[in-house]
Order: structure tokens, then C-alpha cells, then sequence
């Protein structure tokens, strides 16, 4: 089943390649209009920009706190009642050294704040964090998947993996087109495309 979207369209896979297109061209104009320098590094409102930005075509719930508890496997990311309280906290979070902007990423991560599009919307987000902060991002085509989302499975208890493997794909081009694009590109890339456990409220 497809998720409710604004096009009608009710084939999964269908509405994924529409996802990746369209999220994809607005991206790219996040970045090419300086929307996305605008922005407030860390803060929360920043994050629901962006996927207010890359979804808005697609979903009514585009920049919108979710409404339902997801899991993905046997991982249960914050609970609905407790959500608000989380982003506020996390947006309280230090962010002026590699380490705590990567910490801060983690617990966004566990957030898991929107319905769908959490990861392509926070990785973004981080490397927002990270070129306001340090002058840095990250190179995302040199980032293996499988060591990447077994390091992100692992990082709320343990995140020393997500921190080297991401230190070692930090590059000075903050303002490359290229750099950013790949990036975009490999969000799909790591997503595959997340099969959530939902729990209606």
C-alpha cells in the first residue's frame, strides 16, 4: 500500500520513483536559491523546512510532527506523547565541535520526528550543522551503506562507530553542487525505502 499522497497514486513503487524525482529537484533548489543557509543551524524549525521543502508536493503532512509511534524492526523511535518534549531538548543540544553536532544527529535520529522522509530531511540537517559550525560536510558517496545504517542501528547506545566512519568523509567543499547532489543521490541510496512498523493513536 502506497502512502496517502497528493498525486492519487496508489503502486508503492510508483510513488517512491515520483518521491525521488520530485524531492530530488527541490533539493537541489534548497541549496542553488541559499534557502538552506538561511536557515538556523540545529534548531528544529530548520529541519521542518527542509521537509517541508522536499515533500510539500506529495504530503499533507509535509514539515508536520507526526501523529502515530513508529518502529522500524525492533527499534521503537520516540513515542508520539513524548516527541515535543524530545525536539526541544535536542534542539538545546551543543553544537559547536564534530562530536556534538554528530551526537545531536543521533538523537534526531531517534526523534524520527515526520511520518516519512526522516533520514533524507536529517542528513541535510546535519550537514547544515556541520558546514555553519566546523566549515565541514559530508562527502556522502564515500560512506558505506551497510556501515552506515548498521552504525546508525547501534548509535543510540554506542555512537563512536557513526562518528569515525562519518569523521573520515568530511570534506572543505561546502559549497559544492556536486558534493551536495551526491549526497541527495545516496539518501535514496541508504533508505531503500523504510518499511515502518505504524501504531495509530
Amino acid at each position: 500500500m502506497a502512502l496517502e499522497n497528493k498525486l492519487g497514486i496508489t503502486d508503492s513503487a510508483e510513488l517512491a520513483r515520483e518521491e525521488e524525482k520530485i524531492s530530488k529537484k527541490k533539493a537541489l533548489w534548497l541549496f542553488e536559491s541559499g534557502t538552506l543557509d538561511s536557515l538556523k543551524a540545529g534548531t528544529f524549525a530548520a529541519l521542518q523546512e527542509i521537509h517541508k521543502c522536499l515533500f510539500e508536493e506529495l504530503y499533507d503532512f509535509a514539515g508536520k510532527i507526526r501523529t502515530v509511534n513508529l518502529a522500524k524492526g525492533n527499534f521503537r523511535f520516540a513515542p508520539v506523547m513524548y516527541l515535543e518534549a524530545a525536539l526541544g531538548n535536542i534542539e538545546k543540544m551543543p553544537q559547536s565541535t564534530y562530536d556534538e553536532i554528530i551526537e545531536k544527529y543521533v538523537e534526531m535520529n531517534v526523534a524520527h520526528p515526520f511520518r516519512e522522509g526522516n533520514g533524507r530531511s536529517t542528513r541535510i540537517w546535519l550537514d547544515h550543522i556541520l558546514k555553519m559550525e566546523i566549515g565541514k560536510v559530508v562527502d556522502w558517496s564515500k560512506v558505506d551503506k551497510e556501515d552506515y545504517l548498521l552504525a546508525m542501528e547501534r548509535s543510540p547506545i554506542k555512537d563512536v562507530e557513526i562518528k569515525v566512519l562519518l569523521k573520515e568523509a568530511l570534506t572543505d567543499e561546502v559549497d559544492s553542487r556536486e558534493v551536495y547532489m551526491k549526497g541527495i543521490d545516496h539518501s535514496y541510496y541508504y533508505e531503500g525505502y523504510t518499511t515502518y512498523k505504524i501504531e495509530e493513536l
